[in-house]
Formats: C-alpha cells, structure tokens, sequence
C-alpha cells in the first residue's frame, strides 16, 4: 500500500541540512527535469491537442506524492488515498476514471499516469503526468457529449491499474481500452510519449541523488516545500481576512436547456489556516457540466492564483497545503455521486477560477481582478473524407483575459499555464477545413481604467461534409468587471450555411451536421475591465481606437470623444467624462451587468437571440450508490 511504502522509506531516509545554494541547484535541476517532460512529450505524442496545444500537466513529487515542481500538481494524493495495492519497481499505474482517484482528474478523457522512481530498491520520489486524448470513445466524437446523463456514455472509463508490472507492459489491458478509442494510434502515441516523459523524469531525478545522495536530495524537496509554506503562511496572514468573505457565480446553462447553475463560496481565515466552503452550490446536474473537484487540486488553483496576483516571486510546490480547508458539499455540482456525467466540467473548471478572484479580491480590492477564465471553449469537428478516411479536431480556443490592478487583459489569450493555439496552418493542413477568420472582436472588452482583452472570432470553413460540436460558456452572464470596470462580452456562436441562411447555435451542442462551405463563427467572450474607465489615459483608449481595438462608440465608454479627424476632442472629452461620471454615481465593487438572473433571462431572447434557460433539474443519489457499490 502507498503509505506503508512511504512510511517505510521514510524511516531509511535521514533528514539533514541543505545549504541554500545546494536547494537552488537541485530546485533548478528538478525544475528542468519537469521541462524536459515536457520536451519529450511534445516531439512524441500524435494529437494536436497534446503536440501543439500543449493539453497536459507533468509533475515530480516527493516520496510522500507532495508536488515540488510541476505544471498543476496535486495527482497523487487522490491516487494515494484511493489505491491499496502493492508498489513495486518498474511500476506505473493508470486510469482515467474520476471516481475512482477521488477527482484526481476529472472528466475520462484525462490520462493520468504515475510512476514511483525508485533508487538502491526503495522509492525517493514520484513522477506523474496526464494527458488530455482527442477521443475515449462514446456516444460522440471526442467523448464529451452535452448531453450525457451518466459517465458511462461518456467512454471507456479505466480504474486505477498497473499498465505496467515491474518494468512489463500490460499490453491486453491496452489493446482493450484502445480498441474503444476512434483514434487508437493517436491514443497509442500519445501513451507511449507519457510513458517516455515519466522516465525521463526518473532518470533525471536518480541522477540528481546519486550526485548529491539520497538523504540531501530527500530533505532538499522537504525544504523547498517547507520554504513554500512558510511564504504562504505571510501571504494568507497578509491578504485573507477573518471576516467571511462570500462569492457566487453562475455556469450558464448545462447544454439540455436548463441554467444557470449557481457555484457558491465562503473564504476566511481561522489563525493561520484558510477556508473555503462551498456550501449554497447548486446539487449536480443531470447533465455532463459536473464537476469532481478533488479539494486538494482546489487548494493548488487556490494558492497558484494568490501567487500569481500577490507575490509572483514565490515558488510553486504543494507545501502550502496544511495551510487551507476546503469544505465541498457531497452531491453538488462540485462533488457529483457516481455515475453522475463529468465530460463537460470544463466549464465550472473555468468559473472557479473568477470565482477566486472574487472572492479573494474582496478583502484587498486594490489587488481585485476582474472576471475573464470564465471558461475552456472547445471546437469538435469529424466526419469522412471523399476518399473515405475518418477525420476528427479537437481544439481549445482562447477569450479576453481580464483587467487587471497593475495592466490590461491581453486579447484572445489562455489563462491555461503553457497553453497555446494549435496553429493555423496545421490545422488547414491536416484537417478538411480553412480558417478565414482569426481576430480580437472590437468592443468585447470590458471597459476600464485597465481595460479587460477582447474575445477571439475563429471563421471555419468547412471543406467536407461532417458533424461539430461546440462547448463554451459565458452566453448568457456576463464576464464581471471591479472596481469601477465594467463587464466584458458575451461569447456567440453562428453557423452560415452555403445557401446563405444564417442559424445561431447554442454554446453547447453536439452533431450539428455541417456541408462543404458552410461557415462558423466562433466568437468567444471578451474579460472584465478593472478601475474606472473615466479614468482611463486618454492616449491609451486613442492607441486602442487605432488599431481597432476600441470602436470610435466604444470609445464614449470611456468618456472620450473622437473628431471628425481622427483625434480626441479634449473640450468635449472633458465634459462626457464629466457627464458620466455625475450619472453613475459611485463606482461598484463588482459589475455583472445585471441585478438578478430573473431579470437576465427576461432580457436573454433580445440581448442573445437565443431562448433563456429554464429551472435545473438536478440529478439524485444513484441507486448503486445507496447499496454500497
């Protein structure tokens, strides 16, 4: 079982001091190793999604499966918890199945793998990573139907297992779960590069402790996670206060005509320790947008986002741990019961992270940002050639990133560390399609002293006959803006069809057929604006209207008016801002561009050309469940 290997390897280690630069090297090595991960990976695997979207998170732990360079860490502790079997040398373990790694990935389409390193017959620490596979099977190309009520019809679904003992691949138990992928060379590739990337790991982690011994290289990972802690520790004093501090956002609709879902949560701090409680969350859905959020992998989007806006030079680990509480109702959105579906969860993956940031920025509103995750957009498209060959996309797109209290939101970025755009010549290139469009959406940027990036409108013109899929959210709510910001634009969906009619599409759909020459446009949301837009440098709004970022109109939302010759009127500037300003009145913490969800939905049809979603129905206890299974 993983704890006794732990404890008993723990017992063989000795703890001893490490001179700083001593830690520096062998951080430094550790973090190179993880980059070289990466590498191998990147030059081996066959799916864009992993080859040049970058859809993967490599990590090397402790022996105690504590994170102490990575991407996002936290794997291990759901596979510690969940695993009692043996581990041996040449070990590494597989599954992809959520429930049964306590949402140490979640949603199937997620490889993960794990692999001890061992050294002299005992382990020193751990290698892991997961990869995000185009197609698992199911009742739709790439595995993530909108429509799915139990995670069985989400794919093949594999349980913790050793894909390899000893050293020995278990190359049945991998013929099965390939033979139920519609990409099974991708999926075999893209194992095989994970595969790779994990020993690299270990052999660069092995020679890290040969050159400066076992119990130097052991105590140096438990130094740097202690140092981690110990910023933590300041950080969580500095900027989480005792009062409770509350927050709710909302996913917009689940795909079968039901929304929004409401994510709420409660942050404060007891002494030292940080909680979060996700009590007044809405239950899970019958549908796939559930979320499995393992409380250990909140904890690192948690301590990653205060790093990233508080103090940047702090170095990641999962030191920091102990120094939070992470309290999440079982049978919500948040922690569905088996076989509740999981496939579209990147939706309230995305929202966590706004809802972070409003919940953090309440008590420090001069480090507050505005909304702009919001969510994960994904482009499906498959079908057959003329010549009768399967092909099958699968593509991340990117949004506005949000305003900020020190810049602005760049446009049409990932928030998703190392992620980039698959680009667009390799996707002409391989796939029955042609991008026509590419480019920032004038105006969808929330307006602010620093203004909030514009959406990302992709053109698809399809080539061949096929069927898309589409999930996105932030259609019907508003990315918020704070501060004074106001709130960024929605995201839209629009299919052209050859014969010149024009359909607007749901942000969550699935076998919508398309012919050759149709075309898509796929425009998502832009992020919020952080301060007072009327404070805004006027030569900044006028360098936006150049160069068609802000609109000659959207620019009066700052307070600035453009003359006939192309330059701000500073008299007539003066007195809009002045105007404005008389008009609003004091600026607002938070701006969502509504009062209440009844009132948006009422506005829905006129705002969105859409119908508003009804009242969720929410899923119930499973029967298998209540019997003990």
């Amino acid at each position: 079982m993983p704890a006794q290997i732990i404890q008993r390897n723990k017992k063989r280690m000795k703890k001893v001091k490490v001179d700083s630069v001593t830690i520096d090297i062998i951080e430094s090595a550790l973090r190179n190793a993880r980059f070289e991960m990466d590498t191998v990976l990147f030059r081996t695997a066959m799916s864009p999604g992993i080859r040049e979207q970058h859809d993967e998170f490599p990590m090397i732990a402790n022996l105690e499966g504590k994170m102490v360079v990575g991407q996002f860490g936290s794997f291990i502790w759901g596979f510690m918890q969940a695993y009692d079997g043996t581990v041996e040398e040449g070990d590494i373990f597989f599954t992809s199945d959520p429930y049964s790694c306590n949402g140490a990935v979640s949603h199937t389409n997620d490889w993960l793998m794990l692999m001890p390193i061992y050294k002299g017959g005992r382990v020193i620490a751990w290698s892991a990573m997961f990869g995000h596979m185009t197609d698992i099977g199911g009742k739709v190309p790439g595995s993530l139907p909108t429509d799915a009520r139990q995670i069985y019809e989400e794919g093949i679904s594999v349980p913790l297992i050793k894909i390899y003992k000893r050293g020995e691949l278990q190359s049945d138990s991998l013929k099965i779960i390939l033979h139920n992928c519609r990409l099974p060379m991708w999926n075999l590739s893209d194992f095989n590069a994970i595969t790779a990337a994990l020993r690299t790991a270990a052999i660069r982690c092995v020679e890290i402790s040969t050159r400066f011994g076992d119990d130097v290289f052991y105590s140096a990972m438990e130094q740097m996670l202690e140092r981690n802690k110990r910023a933590m520790r300041q950080l969580i004093g500095r900027t989480v206060p005792e009062k409770k501090q509350y927050f709710e956002d909302y996913v917009c609709d689940d795909g079968m005509g039901m929304g929004p879902y409401k994510i709420a949560c409660t942050m404060w701090r007891e002494g030292e320790k940080c909680i979060f409680d996700f009590t007044g969350t809405d239950p899970q859905s019958i549908g796939s947008i559930n979320f499995l959020l393992n409380e250990e992998m909140f904890k690192m989007f948690a301590g990653v986002y205060m790093i990233m806006v508080f103090d940047p030079q702090i170095l990641f680990n999962d030191g920091f741990y102990d120094l939070m509480e992470v309290r999440i109702p079982s049978g919500t959105l948040l922690k569905p019961l088996k076989p509740a579906a999981l496939s579209c969860r990147t939706h309230a993956l995305g929202r966590i992270f706004d809802i972070l940031g409003g919940l953090l920025g309440q008590g420090n509103p001069a480090f507050m940002c505005a909304a702009g995750f919001s969510d994960s957009p994904h482009f499906m498209y498959s079908g057959y050639r003329a010549n009768g060959e399967w092909y099958q996309l699968y593509q991340i797109g990117f949004g506005g990133i949000p305003g900020k209290p020190f810049g602005d939101g760049p446009d049409g970025h990932s928030l998703w560390p190392s992620f980039t755009n698959v680009p667009n010549e390799f996707v002409e290139s391989y796939f029955p399609l042609r991008i026509e469009t590419y480019e920032t959406i004038t105006d969808t940027g929330g307006a602010g002293k620093f203004r909030g990036g514009n959406g990302l409108r992709m053109g698809y013109r399809f080539l061949e006959p096929g069927e898309i899929s589409i999930h996105d959210d932030r259609w019907l709510t508003y990315p918020w803006g704070v501060n004074g910001g106001l709130p960024g634009g929605r995201g839209k969906k629009e299919l052209q069809r050859a014969d010149g009619t024009r359909t607007l599409l749901p942000s969550k759909c699935d076998r919508i057929k398309v012919a050759a020459g149709d075309l898509l446009l796929y425009d998502t949301w832009g992020g919020g604006g952080c301060g007072d837009p009327l404070e805004r440098e006027i030569d900044k709004v006028m360098f936006d209207v150049e160069a068609g970022l802000v609109s000659v109109d959207g620019a009066r939302r700052y307070g600035v008016v453009v003359g006939a010759n192309g330059k701000a009127d500073a008299e007539a500037t003066r007195q809009l801002r002045a105007r404005l300003a008389q008009e609003r009145g004091a600026v607002k913490l938070f701006d969502r561009g509504f009062d209440s969800i009844d009132e948006l939905k009422g506005r829905c049809k006129a705002e969105t050309g859409l119908e508003p979603p009804v009242q969720p129905q929410f899923s119930r206890r499973a029967p298998m469940q209540k019997a003990g299974h």
